[in-house]
């Protein structure tokens, strides 16, 4: 499969610093703006398919990218992020102060550590590897997937074969589209064209 990798734009939690998660804050301006130039980037892309997380920032990122494309939407469950569990709508003070030896437990190790009353990277992998083997089983052809940070992790990792490691050393910056085909990675940030990652 030919797949574009998508990140929500940004929103009014992510310049706040707050903890999304399964929760949820609007596009900021600028998030929408990515979103717009994303449309513009893949507006000659004759997608088969495009596929969603329920979290209504993802949503709206892909509803954007897809005007104008005569394909129609599909919210997968397994495409949401990484549950927060206590987490959710915490400050970055207020996680330290009320978690405070989560930030070293991740550093030794970020694939195992579970998010306290939510999900580990290990334990939401299975998950994203059930959400590619569902769009893949669908056919082929260019698709559009619109996801999150840390489960972007995981769907890489799953595509490229790569090692935890290596999946936690990745990031998925708002205003970048990434390409997989053929088991490689591309990349376009800011409208560029697509070149090898």
């Amino acid at each position: 499969m030919d797949i574009y990798l998508v990140r929500h734009g940004q929103t009014e939690w992510n310049v706040s610093g707050r903890s999304q998660g399964r929760l949820d804050s609007p596009l900021t301006p600028l998030g929408v703006q990515q979103a717009e130039a994303h449309a513009r980037t893949l507006a000659n892309i004759p997608f088969a398919r495009a596929y969603s997380s329920p979290m209504g920032r993802a949503v709206r990122t892909a509803q954007i990218i897809l005007a104008g494309h005569n394909v129609p939407l599909t919210v997968l469950d397994d495409l949401a992020e990484l549950d927060h569990g206590e987490l959710g709508g915490l400050l970055p003070e207020e996680r330290s102060a009320l978690f405070p030896e989560l930030r070293e437990q991740r550093q030794r190790d970020k694939y195992n550590t579970v998010l306290p009353g939510g999900e580990s990277y290990a334990t939401a992998a299975p998950r994203a590897r059930r959400a590619l083997e569902q769009i893949g089983a669908a056919g082929p052809g260019p698709v559009l997937i619109v996801s999150h940070e840390m489960i972007g992790r995981l769907l890489r990792l799953h595509l490229l074969g790569l090692t935890p490691e290596q999946a936690m050393q990745t990031s998925h910056p708002q205003d970048t589209i990434y390409r997989v085909l053929d088991d490689q990675l591309w990349s376009s940030a800011g409208g560029s064209e697509f070149l090898p990652h």
